[in-house]
């Protein structure tokens, strides 16, 4: 029984080393895989939460450009980064029921831009902010109504997370009409289409 004992072995200190750095480099394998996979899942959350932000913003938008009466950029010409809203007192989201302008405008956060609306003809980063990762300010471009049209609004809002990538932008385009305005004069240029 001793003999036998005694031609037992145990490892030697090269095996249990050579053993250790075969499972670290699986292990460390293991855990960047992990951290990828984790990168991307909140990669991918970031993404979604800004076009989702985006789409809400636009449909904001959208229902207050449609009732506004009148509408103004600043700068008055081209695309624009501001755009202030005059909003009947029928207008769901008008104060009190009278007559409201509503401010929308891009401000620089960083390198990206945040979209705002404030009510007042005043726009800050004390209003709401709506939409995030925007990669231009000017997004706003307004068209006058005309004898046979009425005032129009593009909108643009592209998103992206991160610039420099491979994954594209994403962009949501709309030409709205304000449909509580008049028609007089002469119109301005017709809007690019998106």
């Amino acid at each position: 029984m001793r003999a036998r004992l005694a031609a037992e072995r145990g490892y030697s200190l090269i095996e249990m080393i050579t053993v250790m750095a075969i499972l670290s480099v699986v292990l460390g394998g293991l855990t960047a895989l992990f951290v990828q996979g984790s990168n991307a899942e909140l990669d991918m959350n970031r993404r979604f939460q800004a076009q989702q932000e985006s789409r809400v913003a636009l449909d904001k938008l959208r229902r207050e450009i449609h009732c506004a009466r009148d509408a103004a950029t600043t700068p008055t010409t081209g695309a624009a980064s501001k755009v202030t809203l005059t909003l009947p007192g029928q207008c769901p989201s008008a104060v009190g029921g009278a007559e409201t302008s509503v401010s929308w405008c891009t401000l620089a956060f960083g390198t990206r831009y945040r979209l705002y609306r404030k009510v007042g003809s005043a726009c800050d980063t004390a209003g709401v902010r709506w939409a995030d990762y925007m990669t231009q300010a000017d997004i706003f471009q307004f068209q006058a109504s005309g004898t046979d049209t009425l005032a129009r609004l593009k909108v643009v809002i592209p998103i992206d997370v991160k610039p420099g990538d491979a994954v594209p932008a994403y962009a949501l385009c709309d030409q709205i009409v304000l449909r509580n305005s008049t028609r007089s004069g002469l119109g301005g240029s017709p809007l690019p289409s998106c």
